[in-house]
């Protein structure tokens, strides 16, 4: 380590050129970074709805659907509009009622039922089906083009739709993350350090860093809007603490050595050495986000993890440079830190450690209950403001023809016709189905399959497959929708072992399911991880336990306030927040109990070591999560998209309330479990045990 850090000193103005010359291919990489904003393809690929919509694509050489909503439109305008969306590039038919029966078949000959299942109020539905993914790119330019073609009148649902609206508000509102969470978390940092140019410093190194992070992202292929929302942000707030530990032990070693140059040479060294233990906790959090059968968390657990690693060695070349090169900017800008001395505080913690137990056990209970029943959300269209163009068009889908979802059935080709009005039958009397739709059921068992245009037989029967289309009241992601999609895929098997129920509502279904599993998955993996890694880190087998319900105390406290508040979250959040936290700031325990140890192994009694260890490190503590605090607080309150603002919410609250339980109920644990953490703690087990042979041989003596 002293070669190393003697080689950065020598080699800082190197280091900063090296530095910025990376900057240029990083901008490439995140330039050449697709962004995917579609949920859904982040599910497991052997569920029989991501299956059905494989099969759609290659059989049917159809991926996305949509339905709209045309509005006060004569049937010969109607007639226009359809004709052109058929133009547009990537679209690959068009079905409008008049377009199911030739020419030679009257229309009157359709059913009552179907004619008014799409036709209400002046209003007319057409479904229209493309030839490229929900997400794709060129899906999205499609919906774009189409809401253009067909008027201010014309309403464009369907989980293209979507994606098309998360893309525009996230490429309005991104470039505004960063920039806020730097103007916060500068500003909390110039209040609470001693000098005004030392943050912006620490941000030109982060900087750095997170763009390193995104750049490298190309090798990914993609990654999710929210990875790429969240990254820069959480970057900057889980990294700062690395920032702010070189930048005390330099100005430690200063005092002591005077000379800036050995000074940053010896603060390196003592930085690499702490920042690792501390870092391979947050590295573990992230990682443990891998494990989701939901592959967005192990998008987002990648790039964080990577971001980290990028954070570490910033903060021990770029940053040592930075601070060195512009030493007299820095001096110049020094000021009184608003941190008062801590000892009084401390003093006050430790001798009123029983009442913070109490708190402790007395909010426990509720936190818990809060956390376990806080009301999740996944329908996606809660995550968009509700005056976007996605957002009115499903109300006014459900407002005016009461149809929340359009189900899609694939089923064997070849089942007879009478078998398919059967089940027809029995799906359209499933609570909610307004109506199920199959060529086969439209016109009798009596009228021949060549009668139907090319146009309608190409986009119902083809391969192996037919598709049926269903109508239902219900909304994506409700009870009642998912119930129905449980008797519909009954009455699907005993007709069809092979067919199956596909579309927007079916896959959220089974992202309930999914995301359920990986939450317990995800929670238990992170919390071995850590544990594993504190218990190394500290040589102690009750000290994880302690560091661990700590922090989770903490988690509790902050996942179980939106119970009580009535507030619901997005499906993600719960999943990543409790892992993010407790990677997070764990780091604040971990820095607290290895003060508290080494006060111990120096001979200082229990509560002058805990007193110690607290007042030593509150500046630290509450420097690190009041940055974080202020990195993510201002992005919560800018962003549009609830599921952003969400997740900054929790992150900004979470760092907050660890901090708090950190300073306060820490502690206390410290003071009450000191003998059992020397007996089962490496160091201090053998130091006491030497300590009382020698006490015992002195009252011998």
């Amino acid at each position: 380590m002293d070669r190393f850090s003697a080689a950065v000193v020598k080699h800082r103005k190197i280091i900063l050129i090296v530095c910025v010359l990376l900057l240029v291919p990083s901008v490439f990489g995140m330039l050449g970074t697709r962004i995917n904003y579609d949920m859904l393809t982040y599910l497991p690929k052997n569920l029989d709805t991501v299956k059905g919509q494989d099969i759609l694509m290659d059989d049917y050489g159809k991926g996305a659907f949509s339905i709209i909503v045309v509005q006060d439109k004569t049937p010969a305008e109607t007639a226009a509009i359809k004709n052109k969306i058929e133009k547009v590039d990537h679209v690959d038919s068009v079905i409008w009622y008049n377009t199911l029966l030739s020419t030679d078949v009257p229309m009157e000959i359709i059913p009552d039922k179907y004619y008014e299942a799409f036709n209400k109020d002046g209003g007319t539905l057409m479904a229209v089906f493309f030839d490229s993914s929900t997400s794709a790119d060129e899906t999205i330019e499609a919906i774009g083009e189409i809401r253009q073609l067909s008027g201010n009148d014309s309403y464009v649902t369907g989980m293209s739709a979507l994606v098309k609206d998360l893309k525009d508000l996230c490429e309005q509102e991104e470039p505004h993350y960063v920039g806020l969470a730097v103007i916060c978390a500068v500003i909390a940092m110039m209040i609470l350090l001693d000098s005004w140019m030392i943050p912006v410093i620490f941000l030109a190194s982060i900087g750095m860093a997170i763009m390193y992070n995104l750049g490298t992202n190309i090798f990914l292929g993609e990654i999710s809007y929210i990875t790429k929302a969240l990254s820069a942000v959480l970057q900057l707030a889980v990294t700062m603490d690395y920032s702010i530990f070189l930048w005390h032990s330099f100005e430690e070693e200063q005092a002591i050595q005077g000379d800036k140059e050995l000074a940053m040479a010896t603060a390196i060294k003592h930085t690499i050495s702490s920042v690792i233990g501390s870092s391979v906790t947050t590295i573990a959090g992230f990682i443990a986000l891998c494990f989701m059968s939901f592959t967005l968390g192990k998008d987002l657990g990648i790039v964080m993890a990577k971001g980290v690693v990028f954070g570490v060695i910033g903060c021990v070349t770029t940053l040592p440079a930075l601070i060195l090169v512009f030493d007299n900017i820095i001096e110049k800008t020094r000021h009184r830190s608003i941190i008062p001395d801590m000892k009084k505080l401390s003093r006050f913690v430790v001798k009123k450690s029983p009442i913070f137990i109490a708190i402790f056990l007395i909010i426990l209970g509720p936190a818990i209950y809060g956390y376990n029943n806080t009301n999740i959300y996944y329908d996606m269209a809660g995550a968009l403001p509700k005056d976007m163009n996605y957002v009115v068009s499903n109300n006014k889908l459900m407002d005016q023809f009461d149809v929340g979802n359009a189900h899609m059935l694939l089923v064997d080709k070849n089942m007879n016709k009478a078998d398919v009005q059967a089940m027809v039958g029995e799906l359209e009397e499933v609570k909610g189905v307004k109506a199920a739709l199959a060529m086969d059921s439209l016109v009798g068992t009596q009228i021949p399959d060549e009668i139907f245009p090319d146009e309608v037989k190409s986009t119902l029967k083809s391969g192996k497959y037919q598709l049926m289309l269903v109508m239902s009241e219900y909304r994506t992601a409700s009870k009642e929708v998912n119930r129905q999609i449980t008797a519909m895929n009954k009455i699907v098997k005993s007709y069809d072992d092979e067919g199956m129920v596909i579309g927007e509502a079916a896959c959220t279904k089974d992202l309930m399911k999914t995301t359920n599993r990986d939450f317990a998955i995800v929670s238990a993996i992170s919390i071995v991880l850590i544990f594993i890694i504190i218990a190394l880190v500290l040589k102690s087998g009750s000290l994880p336990v302690i560091l661990v319900a700590t922090i989770y105390f903490a988690i509790f406290i902050n996942l179980g306030l939106p119970y009580y508040t009535g507030t619901w979250l997005p499906f993600i959040a719960p999943i990543c927040l409790s892992t993010i936290q407790l990677g997070a700031t764990v780091d604040y325990a971990i820095l607290m109990t290895t003060r508290y140890k080494r006060e111990r192994l120096a001979g200082c009694g229990r509560d002058e070591a805990v007193i110690t260890a607290l007042s030593t490190s509150i500046p630290s503590v509450v420097v690190s999560a009041l940055g974080f605090f202020a990195a993510t607080f201002g992005v919560s309150v800018y962003s549009e998209l609830d599921i952003i603002s969400s997740m900054c919410s929790l992150m900004a609250r979470g760092a907050f309330v660890s901090m708090l339980a950190v300073i306060f109920i820490l502690p206390a644990f410290l003071k009450l479990f000191d003998g059992l953490i020397i007996k089962t703690t490496g160091g201090l087990r053998g130091a006491f045990k030497t300590k009382k042979v020698k006490r015992e041989e002195v009252i011998e003596a």
